[in-house]
């Protein structure tokens, strides 16, 4: 469900969240403290600047920087910024919700469920 993309980025984003004040970081710095592959790293906060999490600086001391307060990114966003919209709908097309199929219930329940806790936690809940 969550993959090793997400996980990289949760990482990431608590260690840049854990600065006290919103400090550039190369993408090879933060793969160094946090033991992952560079380029891998680069590949992922790109993807957090492109759902507009981060915000990256370019030129010899560019990096990235958080781009919204810790309590403004939820979990539901950086695994939509990593994997894509959560999915809800899982019957095929022409399943009315008049007649539901029990597998499309216990979908929707499954799809609420993650929704609702992936919102709750925010990053600043996850700092602390």
């Amino acid at each position: 469900m969550i993959t090793k993309t997400t996980i990289i980025a949760i990482r990431t984003l608590i260690q840049l969240g854990q600065d006290a004040e919103r400090v550039v970081r190369s993408p090879r710095a933060l793969a160094e403290d946090l033991a992952e592959s560079p380029s891998y790293t680069a590949k992922v906060t790109g993807l957090l600047v492109k759902a507009g999490i981060l915000r990256a600086e370019k030129g010899v001391r560019g990096g990235v920087y958080l781009a919204k307060a810790t309590s403004e990114v939820t979990l539901l966003d950086i695994v939509q910024a990593c994997q894509g919209a959560l999915v809800g709908d899982y019957c095929q097309p022409g399943c009315h919700h008049k007649f539901v199929c029990a597998y499309h219930a216990a979908a929707e329940e499954l799809h609420e469920a993650m929704v609702g806790v992936l919102s709750k936690w925010t990053l600043e809940r996850l700092i602390r």
